[in-house]
Formats: structure tokens, C-alpha cells, sequence
């Protein structure tokens, strides 16, 4: 994901690369510079906003240190917790901090799956979510699924109970999440990043469905965000506040 962000603002008009930090890759060129091992070369390169894409281990402190230091960070790594956010929305509310914008994913169909999702809820009687990844991805459910249940939760809290009364296999009937909505898993070699909400009431059900096909998907999100993270103060969560969702009446998730 590292390379495709530097591609994607590299090629960005509005934007310029300043530096990269990978210490798996330390010493590798990448469109015009020279990867470096430390984070502590975004504060050489005068980095004005840094984007996150790790694992939750590093970025809970890289990204806290960052913001204290007065950078802005769009952060799309996921596992972060509720207790880390909040840690997050503390250091980010003070004098000088940086600001940060976090989503569980930056492809705007998957940002408009999540708000359509929360909007249908009310209207049925269950639901379930079955989110789709590459076989690389090793975190199950995906931090999509996940945020996308916890809106569905929230705009319905309650929902039809499970009939099931026996697996014949441990795990047949998925996870179970916010509100008793079940989340499945697929890793499956030559996907991407899919997501379907299956919604239903008696007579019928409603499909909802999002692909991304390329992390290039990924890419138009991720440059909203460093383009326009200047205009949210603290933390902000999910991407439909800077797409202007707030503004025809669907209001974002925000902190």
C-alpha cells in the first residue's frame, strides 16, 4: 500500500512527496526519493502530513508522537481499539497537536456501502455482513465490516434473534457482532477488498455490495484526506464528513 500512496501523490498536482519511511525497505528509491528506516525523517523532511498505512502495533505510538509533534496523519491502518482512539482524540485536542483523520477504508463506494447500510437498517429485520480480502490479510473481520455493523447497530439496535440452535461446524454461522448482526470472513487468493450487507424482512431482502478491485480504489480517499485533513480539527473518524455527507443531512462518524 506504501508504494501505491507514494504513486498517487506523487502524480498529485496539489501534493508533493517529501519522504518515506519503511524500515523493511529502508534505502529503496521511490518516485524521486530515497525510502529512509526511522519516522523521525518525516520531522527532517518538514512533512506536513504523514500518511499511516501499518499495523496497529507501531501506529498506536507512531501516529501519537506524530500528532504531538504537530503533524497531521491520515491514518488507514486498522485494529486500532476504541480505548486507542480515544488516547488519540486527547493528544490531538491540544494547543499545537496535529490533526488526524482515521477510516477503516478510503474507497468511496465503501465509504457510501457503510452510510447506505445504516440508512436501510431501520427498515429490516436482519441483517448480515460478509466481507471478502486477500489471502494476505491476517486480521478477520476486516475493520470495514466491523465499523459497518457498529452503524448498523446504532441507527437499529434491535434485530430478529438467530434461530440456530446447532453449528455441525464451530464457526458456521460467523461471528457475532454489534447488536447480534454476524459478520463472515472470506480470504480467498486474487481478491482485493469486497463487502456485502444483506438486509431482510418478511417477503424480502436488500443486497448491498462494494468491490475494490486495485488499491488504486483506495487512492482518491486518501488524497481527500491529506488535501482537506487542515479543515477537521482533533480526530475525525470515517471519510463522510470531508466528502460533505453532513451536509445533506447524513452525518458522519466523527470525534
Amino acid at each position: 500500500m506504501g508504494s501505491t500512496v507514494c504513486r498517487a501523490v506523487a502524480a498529485d498536482d496539489a501534493l508533493e512527496l517529501v519522504a518515506a519511511v519503511d524500515p523493511s525497505a529502508a534505502g529503496t528509491p521511490v518516485e524521486g526519493i530515497v525510502i529512509e528506516s526511522g519516522r523521525d525523517h518525516f520531522g527532517v523532511a518538514r512533512c506536513q502530513v504523514v500518511v499511516d498505512f501499518t499495523d496497529a502495533a507501531a501506529a498506536r505510538h507512531s501516529v501519537v508522537d506524530l500528532v504531538a509533534q504537530g503533524v497531521d496523519v491520515v491514518v488507514g491502518t486498522t485494529g486500532l481499539t476504541d480505548a486507542d482512539l480515544d488516547a488519540l482524540a486527547v493528544v490531538a485536542a491540544r494547543e499545537g497537536a496535529g490533526n488526524v483523520v482515521v477510516a477503516a477504508n478510503f474507497s468511496i463506494s465503501a465509504v457510501l456501502l457503510m452510510r447506505l447500510s445504516e440508512l436501510a437498517a431501520p427498515f429490516f429485520d436482519t441483517a448480515e455482513i460478509i466481507e471478502l480480502h486477500h489471502d494476505n490479510k491476517v486480521d478477520a473481520p476486516s475493520g470495514t465490516a466491523l465499523v459497518t455493523a457498529e452503524r448498523m447497530a446504532a441507527a437499529s439496535p434491535t434485530w430478529a434473534p438467530d434461530p440456530t440452535t446447532t453449528e455441525v461446524l464451530a464457526g458456521a454461522r460467523g461471528g457475532l457482532g454489534p447488536a447480534g448482526i454476524r459478520l463472515h470472513s472470506v480470504r480467498m487468493r486474487g481478491m482485493v477488498a469486497h463487502q456485502e450487507v444483506i438486509l431482510g424482512a418478511r417477503g424480502q431482502t436488500l443486497t448491498l455490495r462494494q468491490d475494490s478491485y486495485d488499491r488504486e480504489s483506495f487512492m482518491p480517499g486518501v488524497l481527500l484526506a491529506c488535501k482537506r485533513i487542515g479543515e477537521f480539527p482533533g480526530l475525525t473518524r470515517g471519510l463522510d464528513a470531508l466528502l460533505g455527507l453532513s451536509s445533506l443531512g447524513l452525518d458522519g462518524e466523527t470525534r
